[in-house]
């Protein structure tokens, strides 16, 4: 197999040859260094006084360069990667011009700029005392110049790379923007930061051209180590290879210390550390070692405990914020209910339910809310003041930070003291039974796990909306009942009301009082559970709930339907009126005859899939003369019948057994 696989793998002459020659046209001045260095008179070229001198100097320049290529460099990455403006792409072209333009060039540009005689110099020496060219101050800013540069796109590409959903659910626990960059952002672009801040630190090192043109080369004031070997070079060819060789392997040193990582891209963690196999519900083993802390598992005795205690924390047991959002844009649609309902939202892809959420959040140009929670309007207010908390698709919880550290978030961006907040927050774990792996970073959990932490940090944030989006689907059946359980316990006496998008009918039924149902960001219809599942509006749904949709238009006595064919019903409606049939499979009954006696709505048909339903099978029937229909039937009747994929068969639905609900 390897051999097979070296085979397919080995590069094309054609291009293998040219890139051995690139690498020996790049390595051939290194080797030249290697080969030429004195090695014998190394130590005494090295620790001559001027060399000393140069390089204590280039290490204060270099130095001095990176700290304000990160006071300057980072927030201007940040910009680029995050924000979008007019000119944006002449500013990333001002980034990248020191890295192409020729470092003397460069050198006049800054003397033309800030020198005695240029467009600023003469301001900074009047007004501050300030002067550039020929001092110290001046070689720094000539570094400045040329590396800012890598630390910027450095980071720039880090910054591109991490998905905005952590600084997003940052905003919604509370965090403002300053504290989400300092304790989301950056902590988790610290690869990129690094990598852009060495290549930054090596290359003011090294910088000659600017320097020698703007700041000159004044011993022991401006003349850094590669001025240094320019002089050398006239009268100590030897020592001038020496000093190179230094800057030679502190440059590789960088190098091979970043391991290809310059390019800034964060470190996918999840990768690194592989999840821990156990089962969904088995508690993971205890800490152990000196002060190493346990956490029982939550317990049905003492939830009721921790409920009561954190209902008296939060307020949740006496303040109550009533909905009313009327949203604009792609969503368009008014929103209103009352403290402790809940809301499910469901739709087909693209129907606009997480835009619905992001609305709300303030998070989306797509869409605007007015929000009102209570008696606030909180609609000009950014994310991090509106108190609307939001667990995503992903749960988003930050890799850097542990899972009680996370739940905890929320409650520290609104200066609950820490350890006040990590005891509420163990105290959520406990409750949705992740209590035992609070000190588990998020790579170390399994999907559902790492799902239950995020719903856990979003209860904790003290919400006056909670907006779940589809926050059960990572997890199995059995945990699934379990979290929906403690969820609905806690939304029975949550005082907001929460928002829960779902494609799970079993949630929709169990968690909601409401179902909301979208369609091209459009109310299509809001009812209790129950009504929604008797008579829904829309086709998707309707196959969501596990019944038969036809739409078509009502005719004097039934539908005629919108693929073609006719459907007789029972109870029709007024003629012309746009309309949906709802079957359900167990009405439709399958023959391998045509059938004879009652039924008013006979076809032919051919079965394409068979599929089982708990104790039940579901067959899949495609006929000419009608839309695919779904039957519910036993497998005792399926063998009876002979059922396979590809049988002919007729199918039958009583007029009794059709709904019609009006559009």
């Amino acid at each position: 197999m390897s051999r097979l696989r070296s085979r397919t793998t080995r590069p094309p002459v054609a291009l293998a040859l040219p890139a051995l020659l690139a690498v020996a046209f790049l390595l051939m001045p290194l080797i030249g260094i290697l080969v030429r260095t004195p090695w014998r008179d190394l130590g005494e070229h090295l620790g001559s006084p001027g060399v000393v001198e140069a390089l204590k100097l280039s290490l204060v320049v270099s130095l001095w360069a990176l700290a304000l290529s990160l006071l300057l460099g980072v927030p201007l990455a940040w910009l680029l990667a995050r924000v979008e403006f007019k000119g944006k792409a002449l500013v990333r072209s001002l980034v990248l011009l020191p890295m192409v333009l020729p470092p003397t060039v460069g050198g006049v540009a800054l003397l033309l700029g800030f020198g005695r005689r240029g467009l600023l110099g003469p301001w900074l020496e009047d007004s501050f005392g300030i002067t550039l060219p020929f001092h110290t101050s001046g070689a720094v800013v000539a570094a400045t110049f040329v590396a800012m540069p890598f630390l910027v796109i450095s980071l720039e590409g880090a910054l591109g790379g991490l998905r905005q959903s952590y600084e997003e659910t940052a905003a919604s626990l509370g965090a403002s923007p300053v504290r989400v960059f300092f304790t989301v952002t950056l902590p988790m672009v610290a690869p990129g930061l690094v990598a852009g801040a060495a290549l930054t630190w090596a290359r003011a090192l090294g910088e000659f051209g600017a320097t020698i043109t703007f700041a000159g080369n004044l011993p022991g004031t401006t003349q850094t180590l590669p001025l240094q070997v320019y002089l050398l070079l006239q009268d100590q060819p030897a020592a001038a290879t020496s000093v190179s060789l230094l800057l030679l392997a502190i440059a590789m040193a960088v190098l091979i210390a970043l391991r290809g990582r310059w390019t800034g891209t964060p470190i996918d963690r999840g990768a690194v550390t592989a999840p821990r196999p156990a089962a969904e519900e088995a508690p993971a083993p205890a800490a152990t070692g000196p002060g190493a802390e346990t956490y029982p598992d939550a317990k049905t005795d003492t939830e009721t405990e921790m409920r009561t205690e954190t209902e008296t924390e939060t307020g949740t047991g006496t303040e109550h914020w009533p909905l009313h959002a009327t949203v604009t844009g792609f969503n368009r649609l008014t929103l209103r209910a009352e403290p402790g309902t809940t809301i499910a939202v469901v739709g087909e892809n693209g129907a606009g339910k997480t835009t619905l959420l992001r609305a709300l959040l303030g998070l989306t140009p797509r869409a605007h809310a007015e929000l009102r929670l209570g008696d606030a309007d909180v609609t000009a207010l950014p994310p991090h003041k509106r108190q609307v908390a939001w667990v995503p698709q992903d749960g988003a919880l930050f890799p850097h930070l542990n899972a009680l550290a996370n739940t905890a978030y929320g409650l520290r961006a609104r200066r609950v003291p820490r350890s006040d907040a990590r005891r509420e927050a163990q105290a959520w774990l406990d409750r949705l039974g992740v209590g035992h792996l609070a000190h588990r970073k998020p790579s170390q959990l399994s999907g559902g796990q790492a799902q239950r932490v995020a719903l856990a940090r979003a209860l904790a944030a003290r919400p006056r909306l909670l907006l779940l989006d589809e926050p059960l689907a990572a997890l199995d059946q059995t945990t699934r009942a379990r979290v929906r359980h403690t969820l609905r316990t806690h939304l029975a006496g949550f005082g907001g009301v929460c928002l829960i998008v779902t494609h799970d009918p079993v949630e929709a039924v169990s968690l909601a009082d409401r179902v909301l149902v979208l369609a091209d960001g459009r109310a299509l219809q809001d009812a209790p559970p129950a009504e929604v599942s008797r008579h829904p509006r829309s086709p998707w749904v309707a196959r969501m709930l596990g019944r038969n949709a036809w739409p078509g238009i009502a005719s004097a006595d039934g539908l005629a339907l919108a693929e073609g064919g006719r459907l007789v019903v029972a109870e029709a409606l007024p003629e012309g009126a746009q309309a949906l049939a709802i079957i359900a499979p167990e009405a439709v009954s399958v023959h391998r005859d045509r059938p004879g006696g009652s039924p008013r709505n006979v076809w032919p048909g051919t079965v394409r899939e068979i599929t089982a339903v708990g104790s039940r099978l579901r067959v899949l029937i495609g006929s000419a003369e009608a839309p695919d229909l779904v039957a519910e039937i036993t497998p005792d009747a399926a063998a009876e019948l002979g059922l396979a994929d590809g049988s002919e068969v007729w199918t039958s639905v009583k007029a009794t057994e059709v709904t019609l609900v009006g559009l």
